[in-house]
């Protein structure tokens, strides 16, 4: 029985598994998914779990009970999940040491570990900043918006979010939603304009909501240091270091390769990314595949792929299909092509823009659009379900309430 591990349960790793499922193994392989934490991560409605629009349980499935899911499409399939810090990967034994002392062995290997976000690059940024990538980041930030909230009624809520890209722009309107009056919401970027890689139409939609909730963006401006209750900031274009006090800083700034990745001997780029070929295999390693952040993919159009949800949801078709085709020798491996099928991004509590596909939908119906797509995305149909299903029955129970008891209108 041949052995894929695959390194990391987001977007890339997770999909690969579930494509896996679909091909037609004469003999199918023993697939052991590893990941630090229990539940998958739905990064881009991570968001909404401040604002109360989504639960836990919908954002971030557990492991286990998406193996289940999996486990019920065929009778013959043998996947398993393993939580653990991945310690060292050796490509010589194919072995993957686990932080508890647990190997590994593997026929074949997926390195889909993501990034990490780069707390050390600001003074205090990693004992004070509030970075947004994982479910723990998002429980962390809502404790402390709970206890800034309890406080003084009369005193304003001061954060600053650091980064324009996606994730500070779509967290920058959601607390603006969620504080109301008390907001004092700031974004600071050090380029020239927000969501420098979007286009066009999502770029005027995102600066229309920020400034509807009066959110100021600094640009061309840095973070220099980070404290309990105060961040300094420059001016890229004069050298005054001026002090804002703040309640808190969310730190979306950058990303980089796990540490991990960066110790393995194998063929990189400037940003440590690994070299793979446009099948996604590590260059003179046929074993090993890599996608997602970790990975400087080139398609087979020659266009660099972008770091995105959306490139390494596609990218976990062609890695499955090019493992069942290099295991079985049934078809030839297929180069990676990737397909911008457009930008989504969440402006507040129900609003949206969706741009792409000749398409731009902006407010309610994008922010419906963004959910439905988003639900046919979501990793087994039985979690669709589920979540589609409460997506329904949480307005009609909220209808019912406000039936039963009028005061609470």
């Amino acid at each position: 029985m041949n052995r894929i591990c695959i390194l990391g349960g987001g977007f890339g790793g997770l999909y690969t598994a579930v494509e896996l499922s679909r091909h037609p193994w004469s003999s199918p392989p023993q697939i052991t998914i590893v990941d630090q934490g229990e539940r998958f991560v739905f990064l881009p409605l991570l968001y909404e779990l401040l604002t109360g629009e989504m639960e836990d349980w919908e954002v971030a499935p557990r492991y286990r009970d998406l193996v289940v899911d999996l486990s019920r499409l065929r009778e013959d399939w043998s996947l398993q999940f393993r939580q653990g810090q991945v310690q060292h990967i050796d490509p010589e034994t194919r072995q993957v040491q686990l932080q508890d002392g647990e190997v590994i062995e593997y026929d074949c290997v997926v390195l889909a570990l993501g990034g990490d976000t780069p707390l050390q690059i600001v003074p205090g940024a990693a004992e004070y900043a509030y970075p947004f990538r994982q479910l723990g980041d998002a429980r962390r930030l809502r404790m402390a918006l709970e206890t800034w909230e309890g406080q003084d009624p009369d005193q304003p809520i001061r954060l600053a979010v650091a980064g324009a890209g996606a994730s500070g722009v779509e967290l920058a309107c959601k607390l603006a939603d969620r504080l109301g009056p008390r907001g004092r919401i700031q974004v600071i970027e050090r380029g020239t304009s927000i969501l420098g890689s979007f286009s066009e139409a999502s770029s005027q939609a995102a600066a229309q909501a920020l400034a509807e909730r009066s959110i100021p963006v600094a640009l061309n401006t840095e973070v220099v240091q980070i404290g309990s209750d105060h961040l300094q900031v420059r001016s890229r274009d004069r050298e005054e270091i001026q002090t804002e006090f703040v309640e808190g800083v969310l730190w979306t700034v950058g990303l980089q390769v796990p540490q991990v990745v960066q110790q393995l001997s194998l063929p990189k780029d400037p940003q440590g990314r690994l070299r793979v070929l446009p099948t996604l295999q590590v260059e003179d390693h046929p074993e090993i595949f890599a996608l997602g952040d970790l990975a400087a993919v080139i398609d087979a159009a020659g266009n660099a792929v972008p770091a995105s949800a959306q490139a390494a949801y596609q990218q976990a078709g062609y890695c499955a299909w090019n493992l069942w085709a290099q295991i079985t020798a049934e078809r030839p491996l297929l180069p990676f092509r990737y397909n911008n099928l457009g930008e989504m991004l969440s402006l507040g509590m129900d609003t949206a823009v969706l741009s792409g596909l000749g398409m731009n939908l902006t407010g309610p119906m994008g922010y419906l659009a963004r959910r439905l797509i988003y639900l046919v995305r979501m990793p087994t149909l039985d979690h669709q379900l589920r979540v589609g299903w409460n997506w329904m029955l949480k307005p009609m129970v909220l209808e019912l309430t406000r039936w039963l008891d009028p005061a609470q209108t």
